[in-house]
């Protein structure tokens, strides 16, 4: 079973920064198009980041715009999410996603259903 695992999550106070990885042992991310995607408790899976297979097309959620940033090594098969100016609306459980229904080097999917390959999640919680 394809698995991806998210790490670098935890407790910050607003307006740190906070890098997330995800990183898998059976999955080769320069295939797939990746993104992240949070769920608060109590609200639907929400949009953050995507990035191509290219590494040059990248896509942000709305709420994350000019704050995130998503990058890839595929060298290392990871993909990171820099977050800075944290806010405590940031709080969530981040998912790192692959999307491997197209071989698209230049797509970066927005919708959840978009991807195919999901991790567990890790705890992002911001303090005011």
């Amino acid at each position: 079973q394809v698995q991806l695992v998210e790490s670098g999550g935890g407790l910050v106070q607003a307006g740190d920064s906070l890098t997330l990885s995800c990183g898998s042992s059976r999955l080769t991310f320069s295939s797939y198009p990746m993104g992240w995607f949070r769920q608060a408790p109590g609200e639907e899976r929400e949009f953050v980041a995507a990035i191509s297979r290219s590494e040059i097309n990248m896509a942000f959620g709305t709420s994350v715009k000019g704050r995130f940033t998503i990058s890839r090594n595929n060298a290392k098969n990871t993909v990171y999410l820099q977050m800075n100016s944290l806010k405590p609306e940031d709080t969530a459980v981040y998912f790192c996603a692959a999307s491997g229904k197209s071989g698209s080097y230049s797509i970066t999917p927005t919708r959840a259903t978009d991807y195919n390959f999901w991790g567990r999640g890790t705890q992002v919680t911001v303090s005011s």
